[in-house]
């Protein structure tokens, strides 16, 4: 394989790899938000159970992404192959 390829494809993967990270810090955030300051929110849901369950449930999943993501940018910079299957 090119050396060209190969650093086409480090590349790529890291950038992929920011998008996902940036895409979970923006869900985690969003998570943060609802959860601190639901009063803006009680409107658009009327089941105060599901909006406290739904802030929860996308402060985890953008925790995760940002985890996920932050762990591949630094695969892909590494050339780690365990960190890029994590």
């Amino acid at each position: 394989v090119p050396m060209g390829v190969l650093s086409c494809m480090k590349y790529l993967m890291f950038i992929f790899n920011v998008l996902v990270f940036a895409g979970g810090t923006c869900l985690a955030g969003m998570g943060v938000w609802v959860a601190v300051d639901p009063a803006g929110f009680q409107d658009i849901v009327a089941a105060k159970a599901v909006l406290s369950a739904g802030a929860w449930l996308l402060l985890a999943v953008g925790i995760a992404l940002s985890l996920l993501g932050f762990l591949g940018c630094c695969g892909a910079l590494r050339r780690s192959r365990p960190l890029l299957l994590l």
